[in-house]
Order: structure tokens, then sequence, then C-alpha cells
């Protein structure tokens, strides 16, 4: 049986007024992409291009909620009540599943986003928030999560559907969380090496950690950021080598 691989970005961040231009370069490579929906960035405006976009393209749809932190684009852990994360994650993405029924198109799954995902992963507390929002809102639908992890563990126990993600420009520590981006060599730009580490982790089931130590590892899909210096050849080039190595790029 030919292997099947998701292959999603992170989209609908627009920094700059090219945002809506980089999204739909991003688009033709991908099979599904997460969605900012206000948390760390976005607007009706990106949030309703992006799906219109992905509906252009055959794209899946996910929900990508975060940390009610524009200032630092989400990505540093907040010191605020469970009660308020809650509130904000149900606002979030209810305004996001507003526009896209607004806009008549399907959602395909949720993934939190930088530090919530990191912190979730680690933190019950967090795990447990974000689950119970998405039972709140009866989202029948996967969650993409890492593979070895405390939120992957309570969302398979509540019922839900888990995709476990990987990431191609990212490196990971020992216990297979990923390095901190405050730290050298947590994000990896260089081509060859992101090849190689996605050939380890496709073919292998397994990953060179930062440490130096392999690590097994199961990727169902991989993660590549639009952010990412070069992320659309570099969206292009991931696709054509799961190509040419006869993967087939398909949502879960």
């Amino acid at each position: 049986m030919k292997k099947r691989i998701d292959l999603n970005c992170d989209l609908g961040e627009w920094k700059t007024s090219g945002g809506a231009s980089l999204d739909e370069s991003i688009m033709p490579f991908i099979s599904s992409c997460n969605i900012a929906c206000g948390g760390h960035i976005g607007n009706e405006e990106s949030m309703r291009s992006t799906i219109r976009l992905a509906e252009k393209y055959g794209v899946k749809i996910g929900i990508h909620p975060s940390y009610p932190d524009k200032k630092n684009f989400g990505r540093i852990v907040m010191d605020i009540s469970s009660e308020e994360l809650e509130q904000s994650l149900y606002n979030q993405m209810s305004t996001f599943k507003k526009y896209l029924d607004n806009e008549g198109a399907i959602l395909h799954h949720i993934k939190p986003h930088g530090a919530l995902y990191n912190q979730a992963a680690k933190d019950q507390k967090i795990a447990k928030i974000v689950i119970s929002v998405i039972k709140q809102m009866d989202l029948k639908i996967p969650i993409y999560l890492p593979p070895i992890s405390v939120s992957k563990r309570l969302a398979v126990k509540a019922g839900l559907k888990v995709v476990q993600e990987v990431f191609a420009d990212r490196a990971y520590e020992i216990d297979l969380s990923l390095r901190d981006r405050s730290l050298n060599g947590a994000v990896i730009d260089n081509e060859k090496d992101i090849l190689t580490q996605l050939k380890s982790m496709v073919f292998k089931n397994e990953v060179l950690t930062y440490s130096g130590i392999i690590k097994p590892i199961i990727a169902e899909t991989i993660c590549l950021h639009s952010d990412t210096n070069g992320a659309v050849q570099l969206a292009k080039t991931i696709h054509e080598f799961l190509k040419n190595n006869g993967i087939e790029i398909i949502p879960t």
C-alpha cells in the first residue's frame, strides 16, 4: 500500500500586506491548513480570504486558536486564568466557525498554535481547557497534536481523534518537545537539514534530537510554518520530495 501523509501549514498570519499572496503561493503544495483566528493574529478579512483560498485549491481547513497575545504572536505562555483562556479560545473558535459557515466551507480539524500547543503538550490543566472547548462546541473533528504529549493522551481519553504531527522546520529536544524559539537552533531553515529530518521521520519513524540522541516518533501530518524563511520554496521542495519518494500527500 502506498504511504500517505498530510502536509499542513499555518496560514492567515498576515504580518505584512503580502500575507494573502504568501498564503496563495503555498496553497498548491499542501493538503491542509491551520488558519489563525484572532488570538495571535487574524481578523475577518484574513480569515475569510484564507478560507476562500483553501476552497479554491482544495486544501482542508483547520482552526488555529492560541493564547490571546498578538504582541508576542502567541509564542509565549500567558499568565491568565483558566476561565479567561477558556473564554478566549471559545470566542476565537466560534468567530472562525461563523465565517466558515458563511463561506459555505467545511471544518476539517483543529490545531492549537504556538505556546498553547507546546504548553498543552506538557501541562494537564492547559490540555484540559483546550479539550473542554472542543467538546463544548461539539466539534467532531480531528485535533493535530504531538505524538508524545499530555494533550494527546487526554484527547484520546476524551474520545477525540488525534492526528500525530511532526515539524519540518523545528528542532526537537530529547523529550520530543519542540526546542524553545528563544534558543539557538530552534528553527531549521536549511533545506538540506529539513529534508534529512523529514526523511528520518517519515521513513524511519525517528528523529535526531538537538542533543544528538535519536528518538522514535510517528508522523501522520507534517507542519510547515508560513513565516519560516523561504516558506514558499520550502513547501514546494517538501512536496516534491514526498512525491518523488512515493508518498501520497493527502489529508488525514
